[in-house]
């Protein structure tokens, strides 16, 4: 049975109220009002935080002249789309609006601009707001790959300019933005001791000079089966939770070759996933397991409005569960994908985290946490909990049949996680059990053995490692990912029947 929620709206004709016009993403002449209308309207049916705003009730707006003076009274879609976001510094960080849905459609296949150098950026000790950058990885088949760029690269300059960070409006981390640009390399000494006080970075002559394109990026960077212990374990660094019919069926074949092997123990390695998708996350989760069939993975919490009607109309739509097939179904609810998951059956899992691991990346130790021993190792997560959907400027918010006069989109949270224990709201993200930061001056090489993060898995998985074993670190300002719009995202690909817009 479909969900239909009717959210009760003015029947406004916006176009005679409109004061200005300017061009979209298409160059099609449009009026701002007609885009404006979509905003309001599909905030008011779905924001998850709409009860915080009160420009977002349903009987905000007397009459049709009032609803078309307070569209007016925005310049932009964009300006009205942040007026009524939930405190954006605090707790929602994370709801955009776009003017190309197209490009946020790539972004969700996985597609970006790229030039493959995957980075992070530092404040350097005692530096006064100065910036060094390390890479974390490079991307195959990329302007970084032909250049020579290696993981543990250090830079501090852009374009000659050195960078610095005093604040998100006072900072020229921009220039990483270019689609072309050099970068100018430094080393990194940590003077021999464990403290990262009297670090320093020292600039160095040479530079590199990147130029970005179109890339797929797949998102198994590595994986590998691993010997500890007589035992086999397995090995996997996972970059996006992109939920393409050829990504998660590459995801699926890994774990085939994870219970051909008979692994023991797996340590996933989420260190730089800024996450993705719902669905995938939930996919992933029953590889891992399999034992738990049925049972629930995660649970949604819409708002108020949305949550009643769900539950009076079928509640079990709240759930996610632990599954033994993935299945994939259009709006029709005919079956577009169907695979059967390869599982592993494990009651333990290592995850490898940093600041940079986000969203669907959280729900995967959030949401296997009731089940089984789930350790984490590294630093302290993200801490984003709450999903959005894409909602498009039609009848029912969804792709098809979407206004041709504009390329505009929102990306609202919708709901909140909640595993089977009802945890949620990490807003401070998920910390580690055993805490260790990664050594600027010596990263190690993703996937051996002997790479700080996974050495210190596989110590424990030995029963060598020192539970309490900590390492401060140095603050991370952004990575790479914040330099691509909706790229932490934790979003839902699920079709969305029950919202209706009047």
């Amino acid at each position: 049975m479909k969900r239909i929620v009717k959210i009760s709206l003015l029947a406004v004709v916006v176009l005679g109220l409109a004061t200005s016009c300017f061009k979209d993403n298409d160059d099609n002449l449009i009026l701002a009002s007609e885009i404006s209308d979509f905003v309001w309207k599909g905030m008011n049916a779905a924001y998850l935080y709409k009860e915080e705003i009160p420009d977002l009730a349903n009987d905000r707006f007397a009459t049709n002249d009032e609803y078309g003076d307070y569209l007016n009274s925005f310049s932009s879609p964009e300006e009205l789309f942040e007026s009524v976001v939930y405190q954006r510094s605090t707790i929602d960080r994370f709801s955009w609006i776009t003017d190309d849905y197209i490009a946020l459609e790539q972004l969700f296949s996985g597609v970006t601009k790229s030039n493959g150098m995957e980075y992070g950026l530092v404040y350097v000790p005692n530096g006064n707001n100065a910036i060094f950058g390390y890479v974390r990885y490079v991307l195959p088949n990329t302007s970084a790959q032909s250049q020579g760029v290696q993981r543990g690269d250090i830079f501090y300059a852009v374009n000659g300019e050195s960078l610095y960070y005093n604040s998100p409006t006072d900072n020229n981390l921009g220039l990483l933005n270019a689609n072309n640009y050099t970068i100018n390399l430094a080393t990194y000494n940590n003077n021999g001791t464990p403290e990262t006080s009297d670090d320093s970075v020292t600039p160095g002559s040479g530079s590199i000079s990147l130029t970005k394109a179109d890339y797929t990026e797949n998102p198994i960077l590595t994986h590998s089966i691993l010997q500890v212990e007589g035992n086999n374990v397995g090995y996997l660094m996972y970059n996006g939770f992109t939920g393409t019919n050829t990504f998660d069926s590459a995801l699926n074949s890994v774990f085939g070759e994870f219970q051909a092997a008979g692994i023991t123990d797996l340590i996933l390695d989420l260190r730089y996933n800024p996450g993705g998708s719902v669905r995938t996350a939930t996919w992933l989760a029953s590889m891992i397991t399999g034992q738990f069939t049925g049972s629930t993975f995660v649970k949604e919490q819409w708002n108020s409005e949305i949550q009643a009607q769900i539950i009076a109309d079928d509640p079990n739509l709240l759930l996610n569960p632990f599954v033994n097939q993935m299945i994939k179904t259009n709006s029709s609810g005919a079956v577009t994908f169907q695979q059967n998951i390869n599982h592993v059956n494990l009651s333990r899992v290592y995850v490898l985290t940093t600041k940079a691991s986000a969203s669907a990346s959280e729900l995967i130790i959030n949401g296997l946490d009731p089940y089984i021993n789930v350790i984490q190792v590294g630093k302290t997560t993200t801490g984003k909990y709450q999903a959005s959907v894409t909602l498009y400027d039609s009848p029912n918010f969804g792709r098809q049949n979407a206004n041709p006069n504009h390329t505009y989109a929102i990306q609202p949270l919708v709901f909140k996680s909640l595993n089977a224990n009802d945890v949620t709201d990490y807003f401070n993200g998920l910390s580690p059990d055993i805490e260790i930061a990664e050594n600027y001056g010596n990263l190690g090489v993703l996937g051996n053995p002997s790479e700080p993060l996974l050495a210190a898995a596989i110590g424990h998985i030995e029963g060598t490692g020192r539970l309490n074993y900590t390492s401060d670190g140095l603050e991370e300002v952004k990575d790479s990912n914040d330099f691509i719009p909706f790229a932490k995202e934790m979003y839902s690909d699920k079709p969305l029947p029950f919202i209706k817009k009047n």
